[in-house]
């Protein structure tokens, strides 16, 4: 295998890494964990309103860190040393839910709110490191791969973990609440060993020999500098706005949809088979939009996919049933990694090269802003409507938004301003 194709397959190898913690633990057991077992004696409409909050809380915190930390690593040249120390915290906050206790939902909610940080402050330098394994003519597929990979990897674990909760004895565990503790260790584990290929493989340019406080004081400039930079290109400042809304609703859906399903009366098993079938799903689904991406577009493959989650989410209003929410879960999972990879190498296209990792703090800034507002949206309306399915009919209209911002994008002309911006 040549150099540059094993620093590609240990990229995206990374996604298979972390998706674990995206699948197992955010979408999948911890929602479920957190209503029935660690908050068992609170209301449910309550208990919705604490996951909207843990969850927004999170992504506040990445909000403020993210950019001041995109433009030090640019400056010290250490994306990948800032990636698996993120990691790191990641790893270790989701070990640590294994020893939670039953109604200790406060406690469980700190360490998932900092495992969620270094989820989500990791994912910052992953996609920074994008255009250092990919050449311009293949990021679409390279960042398609990486997020293919994550479905796959995330949907083996998950359902190795499904099968810990319905037969707990055939691994020596003494019932289902065991299995799902032992699910968030083995979600660590996971994390950590497939974050390996990344550090042995990927090479970044030499890092620049600075010290970490001249890096600090000049990321601030450098911060400053970025944001004029980002407002005076017009199509690039226009494209992070369509994406704050629409991305706003991509990850509510993601964070939510467990919540909102035991809501409604749907069974446990239910909700868990549903996110089996959408990891699957969207494993082969994310690498076509790859493809889709090369032959109409990354722009017209994305307004494609806000299209059908619009679709999907005015259906699910009026949900009723387990197969509904079964073919919910393979539509969503035709789209949902497609809308995510090619955002991303529609935004490496239109950013000026060598500024990645600071560009993609306010990517992702914005990402994780538009999850603070996202969770607490559909949690505040469904408190003051006492109803699920009301507060999430929120949702179309950040698709609605953030779609008809990014049909006013000029790519031509974004990527021409990126490149007259060096």
């Amino acid at each position: 295998m040549s150099a540059n194709k094993r620093a590609v397959w240990s990229w995206a190898f990374y996604d298979w890494a972390n998706s674990a913690f995206a699948t197992v633990v955010m979408a999948g057991f911890f929602p479920i964990f957190f209503k029935q077992y660690w908050s068992a004696e609170v209301p449910a409409v309550e208990s919705t309103y604490h996951l909207g909050i843990i969850n927004s809380s999170a992504s506040l915190i990445v909000v403020l860190i993210s950019p001041i930390l995109g433009a030090v690593a640019d400056q010290m040249g250490r994306r990948k040393g800032f990636l698996l120390t993120f990691a790191c915290l990641g790893v270790v906050m989701t070990g640590a839910l294994y020893w939670v206790e039953q109604g200790q939902w406060l406690l469980a909610s700190l360490l998932y709110i900092a495992g969620v940080v270094g989820f989500s402050g990791g994912n910052l330098f992953y996609d920074a490191l994008l255009s250092v394994v990919s050449p311009q003519q293949s990021v679409d597929r390279v960042s398609a791969l990486g997020f293919g990979l994550g479905y796959l990897g995330g949907g083996l674990l998950f359902a190795l973990n499904v099968w810990m909760t319905l037969e707990p004895e055939i691994f020596g565990l003494a019932d289902a609440s065991e299995a799902v503790r032992v699910a968030f260790l083995c979600t660590a584990l996971w994390w950590l060993l497939f974050s390996l290929p990344l550090l042995l493989f990927v090479h970044e340019p030499t890092a620049n020999k600075i010290t970490a406080a001249a890096a600090v004081k000049n990321g601030f400039n450098q911060l400053y500098h970025t944001f004029k930079q980002i407002r005076a290109l017009k199509q690039t400042f226009l494209f992070l706005t369509a994406y704050w809304l629409y991305i706003d609703g991509v990850d509510t859906i993601i964070r939510m949809a467990v919540d909102y399903g035991l809501s409604i009366g749907l069974a446990s098993s239910d909700l868990i088979t549903a996110l089996l079938i959408t990891q699957f799903v969207g494993f082969p689904a994310a690498i076509a939009f790859g493809q889709i991406g090369e032959r109409v577009g990354s722009k017209h493959g994305i307004l494609l996919a806000l299209a059908v989650y619009i679709c999907v989410t005015l259906f699910s209003v009026f949900m009723h049933a387990a197969w509904q929410f079964y073919l919910l879960a393979v539509i969503i999972g035709l789209v949902q990694g497609g809308v995510q990879s090619l955002s991303r190498s529609l935004y490496v296209r239109i950013i000026p090269a060598g500024q990645n990792a600071e560009f993609f703090g306010f990517y992702n800034m914005l990402g994780k802003f538009a999850a603070v507002l996202g969770p607490v949206l559909v949690g505040w309306i469904t408190l003051l409507s006492g109803s699920n399915r009301i507060g999430i009919l929120s949702i179309v209209l950040l698709f609605l938004a953030g779609g008809y911002l990014l049909m006013r994008v000029d790519l031509a002309a974004g990527q021409l301003a990126a490149e007259k911006a060096l």
